[in-house]
């Protein structure tokens, strides 16, 4: 359709949003279930933005230098659900008709990989906004490495949508408040300020001044912005764009269900169907006369963004091969970076790299061993980008190629988050949901909690996301039982589609980061000691085998009469005991990623942990509960199923019978029945 042609046919700003509103009431109703007040409330604003400013193509969702749509208040997943559709993206109608139902591509709340042009997960309110701040950096990184005088290919904006309950969150005041340190510019975010959350209106419990909050925090914010009035919403877009130092906060005050006559502004239109007699007058009062699912073609042709879309990459693509025909090298590295794809001699290096630790022998501290291995995998990897929740010093994160970023050092590659546990494993997941970064971030295993629901959700999306989490255990010492992580480890393993690594020496350490690496569909978490341990002698083949997960680090002659299982610095405890117990024949097995192990086929698990072999000892000092699966009923679980306590780390495992004399003792006992 020509422009001129287009201009006749279009239809009216408040037409073209109402197609959004009556498509979300429409589908929550026929699932009987949703919310379809954000959607109502937030469709002229969506109008604008996707109309007027974002640049995406429907037809390639993945296209690098697209702008970036985040829906933080998932819970309106509608919304995004209309808009994917109108605009032309693979979700169809009967899509929209199928919500909320099994294996449909619209689910209750939008899920990463389960509908194009979702960008992430959210609905956990709070993270989606803590991810576009990951996105946000991202792209602000790429440009400083990439961009080069007369060749911007790294050039676009992050928007995000949020609410009351974004804002309420702690996390949203973490990852809000280092935006605006880190000035990223092209970060663009509109609060729906609708008054309403689930339990009614919400200035009995929310009543913070969120626009001095947000210049408090270094954002620029545009302020008492109408979300029903078209021109003021673009306004506001615009000025939002013209700010390139400082992340922007549009405050834009709009009625949550507008349109519903008798349930808009109330918290009864939030979370539940608005009811047939409800939409029929929704549709009279908006003027909307088409049937349900139903929209006209005019409709339709004006918010078709195929033709754009594909204009908009076009021109980038040609920008993109000038820039290639410049700086070839640089050109391939970075579509290498973007497909998520390692360097091609990444496997025979890093294999190398770790050959050579193993032959230096070192008995150190595995967060120590897990700063070696950086310093040898880090040079090979332009992509990583790492951090510390202000423990850099104790989780050795940083290495002698790491650049301290920031507004002064935009091509830097490691990154203070300051104490915010939870903010920085958020802005991480938006970080590698944006691609072309691996980042891996660090705190004390024990704060891990803090971050809990974010390394859930980087499982949940199957994104590439290391933490670094040392004081692994009792170990750390003095600090005493608020820092001493004892369920920690076995609560991390609860996660599905979670990698939890406790290697027991500088070599599993190694080989737990490489893998960490190549794993590229989920996260990675490596429980780090901080108290020393020593090298354990392995053959090649033993050294291949930790990749597995578990292997048999020490054996017998003949079929083992007991098997002791340990991870981490337990594993010289149940050397020492196997040592101890020379009479008997004992098969000691290094476990550092049950994960890993449980995944590989019956033969191998068969081979490692003989099912004739009932007599089993497994050593960890954490919780329990989750090693009886390795040694039954009969065995025995050293570990500890209380609090720590203030001590040296030496005294805390002696008393609390962390001893390879306490472990040859527990062995003798399944022996003897």
């Amino acid at each position: 359709m020509s422009t001129a042609a287009r201009e006749i046919a279009m239809p009216s700003r408040r037409e073209l949003a109402n197609a959004i509103r009556a498509l979300s009431m429409d589908a929550v109703q026929k699932a009987n279930s949703g919310h379809p007040g954000a959607p109502m409330g937030m469709a002229d604003i969506a109008e604008v933005l996707w109309n007027d400013l974002l640049r995406h193509n429907p037809a390639n969702p993945g296209w690098a230098n697209r702008d970036r749509f985040v829906l933080s208040n998932g819970h309106g997943s509608m919304l995004i659900y209309a808009l994917l559709h109108l605009t032309g993206y693979d979700v169809s109608i009967d899509d929209l008709k199928a919500f909320r139902q099994w294996h449909s591509k619209t689910p209750g709340h939008p899920e990463y990989g389960d509908t194009p042009g979702v960008e992430t997960t959210t609905g956990p309110l709070g993270q989606g906004i803590s991810n576009a701040v990951g996105m946000a950096l991202a792209e602000q990184v790429l440009a400083a490495q990439y961009n080069r005088d007369g060749h911007k290919v790294i050039d676009h904006c992050t928007y995000a949508f949020l609410g009351d309950g974004c804002l309420m969150e702690g996390i949203s005041h973490e990852a809000c408040s280092l935006a605006g340190t880190l000035g990223l510019g092209k970060l663009i975010a509109v609060w729906d300020d609708n008054g309403i959350s689930i339990d009614g209106h919400v200035e009995g419990w929310f009543t913070d001044d969120t626009a001095k909050r947000f210049e408090a925090y270094g954002w620029h914010v545009v302020r008492d912005v109408d979300g029903h009035d078209h021109e003021a919403i673009a306004r506001a877009l615009h000025e939002a764009r013209a700010v390139n130092d400082k992340p922007s906060l549009i405050c834009a005050k709009t009625v949550i269900g507008y349109g519903a006559p008798n349930l808009c502004g109330s918290h009864d239109c939030h979370g539940a169907p608005l009811g047939d007699a409800e939409i029929a007058a929704a549709r009279e009062n908006l003027e909307w006369s088409h049937a349900p699912f139903e929209v006209p073609e005019a409709v339709r042709s004006a918010w078709d963004a195929n033709e754009r879309g594909a204009a908009a990459e076009a021109e980038w693509s040609q920008r993109f091969e000038a820039y290639r025909a410049a700086h070839p090298e640089l050109a391939a590295e970075l579509e290498r970076r973007l497909a998520g794809d390692l360097p091609a001699d990444w496997v025979e290096r890093s294999a190398a790299e770790i050959a050579a630790l193993d032959a230096e022998t070192p008995k150190v501290a595995t967060r120590k061993a897990s700063q070696m291995a950086l310093e040898r995998f880090g040079p090979l990897l332009p992509e990583f980008f790492g951090g510390s929740a202000d423990l850099t010093g104790s989780n050795l994160t940083a290495w002698s190629g790491s650049r301290p970023y920031g507004t002064n050092a935009l091509d830097g590659n490691y990154l203070s988050f300051g104490v915010r546990e939870f903010g920085m494993a958020a802005i991480a997941n938006g970080m590698a949901l944006h691609g072309g970064l691996v980042p891996y971030v660090g705190t004390f295993l024990v704060f891990s909690d803090y971050a809990r629901n974010a390394i859930r959700m980087a499982a949940l999306m199957r994104q590439r996301v290391i933490h670094v989490l040392t004081h692994d255990s009792i170990g750390l010492g003095e600090d005493g039982p608020t820092h001493q992580p004892i369920e920690h480890v076995a609560s991390l393993r609860l996660i599905p589609n979670v990698e939890v690594w406790r290697p027991c020496d500088a070599v599993e350490t190694a080989v737990a980061w490489q893998q960490s690496i190549e794993r590229a569909d989920g996260p990675s978490c490596l429980a780090l000691t901080r108290q020393g341990v020593p090298h354990q002698p392995r053959d090649a083949g033993q050294r291949a085998d930790i990749a597995r997960g578990g292997y048999v680090l020490r054996d017998c002659d003949g079929t083992p009469e007991v098997i002791l299982i340990a991870t981490g610095s337990e594993v010289q405890l149940v050397v020492a005991a196997a040592d101890s117990l020379a009479e008997r024949r004992v098969r000691v097995v290094s476990m550092p990623c049950v994960e890993r192990f449980a995944a590989q086929d019956a033969a191998y698990r068969e081979a490692v942990l003989p099912a004739a072999v009932g007599a089993r000892v497994a050593v960890e000092a954490g919780v329990t509960q989750g090693w009886y699966r390795y040694v039954g009923s009969a065995g025995e679980v050293v570990g500890i199923d209380r609090f720590g306590a203030s001590a040296p780390a030496g005294e805390l495992f002696e008393n609390f019978g962390f001893t390879a004399e306490a472990v040859a003792a527990a062995a003798e006992r399944v022996l003897a029945g």
